[in-house]
């Protein structure tokens, strides 16, 4: 017996070596990263999926925009994530990134849309009626003041405009690795920026200096950066009367007993709205599929699907928490087919 205990010994050697190799290259559950925007539709995507039993929950992760797209382009196989969310599109860099690291093909996912909002606590003195031109002007760290552009001098909201309360300027927002703070930077500083006559006309004549000057925050305490939990963000508006704070929509709506919106340009952010782009700062919504991993972690069709089903605007359920579905201006079911054949995206054109 101890003979054939010997002789055996590196054939079971080799055996579990395999079943090691074997284990380490499989997972049971969806790895998913990215935006704190997309992350709480995700989250309830993940409970529905699970539900039934079939797959085990995704292990999700709120890394931010940029963040994600680092980790989800960072190469293929079983350690790296399979889907990261956006709350902005991919950019031409990141998508080359992927293809560098052999992540190809990926599918782009739109699953809705979103309004950024400035929120204000409801029990807030303060009305606050802003224009892109206002966001700009309280908020960027280099403004235009008797022809020449300075560091911002302004100190309470009223410095810009006497309408405005006379208050401290006090905004909360996302850091840099976070989509909704790109969207912000496009949406609101680009365009308040051109609002100025002298720095429209910057864009034509020197554009990297309008780049700079239009997308630079300040950072002498008006601006305070957050991380990436939404939550904290308006935690902190809650408790403070005064504070300003940029959020995703789907935060306000889950907390409108809590939290009101300001006005943009006279328009305040509702499914409505935003669904038809009326609002200044309305956006997109993405995630991102892997599609190298559709065989290799079980449940990511599945997990689409369901996506799929949450998002539809006809007996879904992701707009119960926020999220603007597509309406009648989108094919839903050419959106929708899309993501679930794993049609791969074309390449962006930043």
């Amino acid at each position: 017996m101890d003979r054939i205990v010997q002789r055996l010994a590196p054939a079971l050697v080799a055996i579990c070596a395999l079943t090691t190799a074997a284990a380490a290259e499989t997972r049971d559950r969806l790895h998913i990263v990215g935006s704190s925007t997309v992350f709480p539709y995700t989250n309830v995507v993940a409970d529905n999926l699970a539900a039934d039993g079939r797959f085990p929950r995704p292990e999700i992760e709120s890394t931010g925009t940029g963040g994600g797209f680092k980790l989800f382009c960072g190469g293929s196989g079983i350690d790296t994530p399979d889907i990261t969310g956006a709350s902005r599109p991919m950019t031409r860099a990141e998508w080359e990134l992927c293809r560098a690291n052999g992540v190809w093909p990926i599918s782009q996912f739109p699953i809705g849309y979103d309004g950024l909002t400035i929120a204000v606590s409801r029990f807030s003195p303060d009305e606050f009626a802003l224009t892109l031109k206002d966001l700009y002007s309280a908020l960027a760290a280099r403004v235009p003041v008797d022809g020449q552009v300075s560091d911002n001098p302004y100190r309470s909201w009223s410095d810009i405009r006497p309408e405005l309360p006379n208050v401290p300027i006090r905004v909360i927002g996302p850091p840099p690795s976070s989509g909704t703070r790109d969207s912000f930077v496009e949406l609101a500083l680009h365009r308040g920026c051109n609002q100025y006559a002298a720095l429209a006309s910057l864009q034509a004549t020197d554009p990297a200096e309008w780049t700079k000057v239009c997308s630079e925050i300040r950072t002498d305490g008006a601006y305070i950066e957050a991380g990436e939990d939404d939550e904290a963000i308006v935690a902190d508006i809650e408790k403070d009367p005064h504070t300003l704070g940029i959020i995703g929509y789907g935060y306000l709506f889950e907390h409108e007993a809590t939290l009101r919106a300001a006005t943009i340009n006279g328009v305040a952010p509702d499914f409505l709205t935003i669904s038809r782009m009326e609002y200044p700062l309305a956006r997109p919504l993405f995630i991102y599929l892997k599609n190298q991993h559709e065989n290799l972690v079980p449940g990511m069709a599945e997990f689409v699907q369901e996506y799929v089903r949450g998002m539809n605007p006809v007996g879904g359920y992701l707009f119960t928490y926020g999220l603007v579905p597509y309406f009648e201006h989108v094919d839903f079911e050419e959106v929708a087919g899309e993501a679930i054949d794993n049609k791969p995206m074309s390449p962006p054109t930043d």
